[in-house]
């Protein structure tokens, strides 16, 4: 329903805030995993509204912000988890001692194989975190949907000194991580 209102949504936005695309320094998208339509949408959108403008682009990695709804002030494991349908999750895992370490690539993972490796005291970060049983997640720290804010995305890019997870790209580079549902295993679950 968003593709139907985006440019509404926008146009109403700069309205509201009285500035127009070519007035922005800078524009922070977060460009998955996730839905191949969503991520499709956002990205043709972006790049129709910054056409012809000279504003830098940053496209960031949504798992990493997600890691960074939580609160962080030890070192600790974080699962970051986006719901994918069916028994699937876009997951990755990152570790925080001071600064966000990716410890695994983003990828889908069956939400069983995703519960076996959470241990006590972790945090689990995201959307899909209903999805799970709730024994599996009894003794983590839960930053579900009501923690999800563009505010984590921006703090990202606040503090990812070395471009791991925010890197400047053109309108025409922006590629969306679309992991696609050819890498689902959907002989399980």
């Amino acid at each position: 329903m968003h593709s139907d209102h985006i440019f509404l949504f926008t146009q109403a936005f700069m309205d509201e805030f009285k500035f127009r695309i070519e007035d922005l320094d800078a524009i922070l998208v977060s460009i998955g995993p996730g839905s191949y339509t969503g991520l499709r949408i956002a990205a043709s959108a972006l790049k129709g509204l910054l056409f012809g403008k000279s504003v830098d682009l940053y496209e960031a990695n949504t798992l990493a912000g997600l890691a960074l709804n939580a609160d962080l002030k030890e070192n600790i494991n974080i699962h970051s988890v986006i719901d994918a349908r069916r028994t699937h999750v876009y997951y990755q895992q990152f570790e925080w001692d001071g600064s966000l370490e990716a410890s695994t690539k983003p990828e889908i993972k069956e939400i069983s194989e995703v519960e076996k490796i959470l241990n006590s005291g972790e945090i689990i970060s995201g959307n899909a975190i209903s999805r799970f049983d709730k024994k599996a997640i009894q003794e983590l720290e839960i930053f579900g949907e009501e923690h999800i804010s563009a505010s984590s995305l921006i703090k990202l890019f606040e503090i990812d000194m070395n471009n791991k997870f925010c890197k400047k790209v053109s309108s025409e580079a922006l590629n969306p991580n679309y992991i696609s549902s050819s890498q689902i295993n959907n002989s399980s679950g």
